[in-house]
């Protein structure tokens, strides 16, 4: 188990380093077209249009923000084959304290005192799971959960997109959840892969399960580009730890056999409750944050230099 901790934790520096990196591209982006006067950047409900969300994908804190994604995929992906899901998932979702600190310094923006209650309720969340977690389940499902995890991952991340881009500037914290949810779906598919244990490249490359991953991974990642393009960092963030946490965690326990230590279910409910609650309350909270792309707000007039 203390592998699988510490690749959670690696995972989870790497993810919040890489969207602090990408917001920062995206905004820089933002803010270029618009001194180009260029009228193709919106779409006619207010959200970022593909043109613009592939200019933002390839500023160089944009790209490597990507890398360090990647990297944290893999970290992330050991950490759900080590460990039960509602804590590998919580912990890698933990990147929201490191995205929130880093977003102070290379965003310029300041966080409410009822940002930062939530951010240490979080904290104290992921100390009770991991003081509460067992063993891991199993690593088996049958063929149709695997199909149904592909289906309803493409059919969420799929609609979701367009929902995403007709509620336009409002769309954010629903961009965050649903980018949240493939990643959680990219979870449990790293968990169920057929073909790794021991390796079989045929096996693999047949399961559904494996394109649930990619589905799950690509998608995930583009929408919460599209989030970092019309909203709060910390916000968006938050909403994507909702969904990458509830699901996994949830199907972790009730179809994969995952558990906490005899006597201490209790104390993992109370940790996974509080790491939602908490992570909620970021995203409430921080939704009207400052420096909005494209934005540089009279309280931070250095975000017009960056």
């Amino acid at each position: 188990m203390i592998i699988g901790l510490v690749t959670a934790v690696a995972a989870s520096a790497c993810y919040g380093t890489g969207s602090v990196l990408q917001a920062v591209g995206s905004r820089r982006s933002a803010r270029e077209e618009e001194a180009r006067g260029a009228t193709t950047s919106t779409t006619e409900h207010g959200g970022p249009s593909l043109s613009s969300t592939a200019k933002a994908a390839v500023t160089w804190e944009f790209i490597l923000g990507t890398v360090l994604d990647l990297i944290g995929f893999g970290l992330g992906a050991l950490a759900a084959r080590l460990l039960p899901l509602f804590l590998s998932q919580t912990i890698i979702s933990a990147n929201l304290v490191i995205t929130a600190v880093l977003s102070i310094k290379l965003l310029g923006i300041r966080l409410r005192q009822l940002e930062w209650a939530s951010i240490g309720v979080l904290c104290s969340a992921l100390v009770l799971l991991a003081v509460s977690a067992g063993p891991e389940g199993g690593h088996h499902a049958s063929t149709a959960f695997h199909w149904g995890l592909l289906i309803i991952t493409t059919v969420l991340l799929a609609g979701g997109s367009l929902l995403v881009r007709r509620m336009g500037s409002k769309g954010a914290i629903v961009a965050g959840l649903l980018s949240g949810l493939g990643f959680g779906g990219l979870g449990v598919g790293v968990r169920i892969l057929n073909g790794l244990d021991p390796f079989q490249l045929g096996t693999l490359l047949s399961d559904p399960a494996l394109y649930a991953v990619l589905v799950g991974g690509l998608g995930g990642m583009y929408i919460h580009t599209v989030a970092l393009q019309i909203g709060s960092v910390n916000g968006a963030t938050a909403a994507l730890v909702v969904g990458e946490t509830v699901l996994p965690g949830a199907v972790g326990v009730l179809w994969l056999g995952d558990s906490s230590k005899a006597g201490l279910g209790w104390l993992g409910v109370a940790g996974f409750l509080l790491a939602v609650v908490s992570a909620v309350g970021v995203a409430y909270f921080g939704q009207s944050e400052h420096g909005a792309p494209g934005e540089a707000s009279a309280e931070h007039p250095e975000l017009a230099r960056k």
